[in-house]
């Protein structure tokens, strides 16, 4: 079996095929779900890479950018005042507004912080978007480099030609096996063997050299990746250190170990990401790697239940996957 099941009433009503890669320090795979291989958009996973060259190009120390900001920019952020305030600092460190972003607005992910701007009338803008730190990121890239900062998102710019480099160093991809697309946020994103993917993140967990400084961040503020609520923010708080998390649309959600022991990957083939934690919740306690957590605080997204508009519970979401270990 491959699936997350939806119950309610006694029958199943809904069903989430997923797909699962992990792979070892070593590029090999060590366990799956479904297929491994199968191509996939790795949506706002691919943000750790994406601040790679800010860290090898020492943007960051160029510019002042703090741990906290560099967080930010790895982020899928939920548009809470902490995470304005990060990306506002950034744009104001490197002598830019919000309005020099190009990612488009939506309204914040955290119900509270999209309650407050309307209630006070206030505008969404850019920068409330859950992508805004990357931007701001590429938008110091391409400052320090001495480009164009306008059409940055473009397939064309300097910026993201160089994103797509890192996605094929990370991968051990040629350039031309990665399929490109275009992300929410308007730039490129990229299609790639899910395994693929996993292991990218085995290898950022396991740098040795200045691209540590991406994880540790990541690890450091977890509230700054996510949001409030989010499951990858108590994801990492749990583990205390001992992993970095990001997720992506359409179902999305990587994992990698902080010692570079483990890269994990998943897929929910409908795109719902109400699946996902399970999937990684029930991986994680396959390889005993949540001994010694706070469970507890990982019991809403470990056993979901289903809530009706008055509060009572009407069903629940469980796992009935099998994990194939090679």
């Amino acid at each position: 079996m491959e699936d997350i099941l939806v119950r309610r009433g006694g029958i199943v009503e809904s069903t989430h095929r997923v797909h699962v890669a992990v792979v070892n320090s070593a590029g090999e795979m060590i366990a799956k779900v479904g297929d491994p291989e199968k191509i996939v958009f790795c949506r706002s996973a691919a943000k750790p890479f994406q601040a790679v060259p800010l860290i090898e190009e020492n943007v960051i120390d160029q510019f002042g950018i703090s741990s906290r900001e560099l967080a930010v920019m790895c982020a899928s952020h939920s548009g809470e005042p902490k995470h304005v305030a990060a990306v506002k600092s950034i744009l104001a460190k490197i002598g830019l507004s919000e309005e020099d972003l190009e990612c488009g607005p939506h309204p914040p992910f955290e119900e509270n912080a999209a309650i407050d701007l309307y209630a006070k009338g206030k505008k969404i803008t850019a920068v409330h978007n859950n992508c805004s730190g990357k931007h701001a990121g590429m938008l110091a890239l391409a400052l320090s480099k001495g480009w164009r900062t306008g059409g940055y998102i473009k397939q064309e710019h300097p910026v993201q030609i160089r994103m797509i480099s890192e996605i094929s160093r990370w991968t051990d991809l040629d350039k031309s096996g990665i399929k490109l697309g275009i992300d929410g946020c308007g730039v490129v994103c990229f299609g790639l063997p899910l395994s693929r993917l996993a292991q990218a993140f085995c290898k950022l967990g396991g740098a040795e050299d200045s691209n540590q400084r991406i994880v540790s961040s990541m690890v450091a503020h977890p509230d700054m990746v996510a949001g409030t609520g989010r499951f990858g923010t108590a994801l990492v708080e749990a583990l205390g250190g001992r992993i970095f998390a990001k997720t992506g649309a359409e179902g999305v959600f990587a994992v990698g170990c902080t010692k570079g022991e483990f890269g994990i990957a998943i897929k929910v083939e409908d795109g719902t990401k109400r699946a996902t934690p399970l999937v990684v919740i029930q991986i994680l306690e396959h390889f005993n790697l949540l001994k010694g957590t706070n469970k507890e605080s990982l019991s809403a997204f470990s056993s979901p239940m289903i809530r009706n508009t008055l509060g009572e519970v009407v069903g629940a979401i469980s796992s009935d996957f099998d994990l194939v270990c090679l």
